[in-house]
């Protein structure tokens, strides 16, 4: 049986997502950013929250998790190496395990930088991706706590998912992104359409998520540092290890304006 997936804004530039289970009418939470929001979109689909899926530990991603859990009869999952850090986890799970939903498997994936434990959620059957704030639209999150090899391999890890998954991801950081993207690789086409796509959509007060991770392989330049084009964008040898070009892009956008 097929999945539905509702995304929605919360707090600032936050998305909630929930994923329902049509078989079991099981529903999980992709993160629990706010609550309120949360539960108002239960209500507007008429869906009672059974699950909460935890990508990492940081407050913005885990803050509505008390009082959802005192609202419903929820069961909250989250990274094993994140245990310490997240109040109110009744399970967890790492890299490799599978996380079911009702009748939906979730394969977890490791996505280490962000933070040291972070963790994405793949539905192979649905080809739906849960990110977090490891991969964004055109972008990825800031290194925080990881090393560079690590998080290029976890990105590595999700680049590798078939061309159709769609990724919902944690931010709409897509436009400020889009920026950083074409000042070093401005003369990719499929980015340049991509960016005036994102510039349209955001005047229009639309979401520029989901997107396919075809179109995400070709516009961002956190899944390219394997590149020569993106090596030569940072003064590198095209022959460097990627990581290190990826560990200089990150750089960059820390520093970018």
């Amino acid at each position: 049986m097929p999945v539905l997936v509702d995304h929605f804004l919360c707090r600032t530039d936050n998305y909630g997502v929930l994923v329902h289970d049509l078989e079991s009418r099981r529903t999980a939470a992709i993160d629990a950013p706010d609550a309120g929001t949360i539960v108002s979109a239960l209500n507007h689909r008429g869906w009672s929250l059974t699950d909460i899926f935890v990508t990492h530990h940081h407050r913005d991603h885990v803050e509505g998790i008390s009082v959802l859990k005192s609202d419903f009869d929820v069961t909250v999952t989250g990274p094993r190496a994140e245990a310490d850090k997240i109040a109110g986890l009744d399970a967890t799970v790492g890299p490799g395990d599978v996380l079911m939903l009702g009748a939906t498997a979730f394969t977890v994936i490791g996505t280490p930088g962000h933070t040291l434990g972070h963790l994405a959620y793949f539905n192979p059957i649905e080809r739906h991706l849960f990110s977090g704030d490891a991969l964004f639209s055109l972008g990825c999150g800031r290194m925080f706590e990881g090393k560079p090899g690590p998080m290029w391999d976890g990105l590595m890890a999700l680049r590798r998912l078939p061309d159709e998954t769609l990724l919902y991801c944690g931010h709409e950081y897509t436009a400020e992104n889009a920026r950083f993207a074409l000042s070093v690789d401005p003369r990719n086409a499929a980015l340049n359409i991509r960016a005036a796509e994102v510039g349209r959509m955001r005047q229009q007060g639309r979401f520029t998520i989901p997107v396919s991770m075809a179109l995400e392989k070709a516009t961002n330049p956190f899944l390219r540092a394997d590149t020569p084009t993106l090596a030569h964008a940072m003064g590198l040898d095209p022959g460097m290890d990627p990581s290190v070009v990826f560990a200089a892009l990150r750089q960059a956008k820390d520093d970018f304006t």
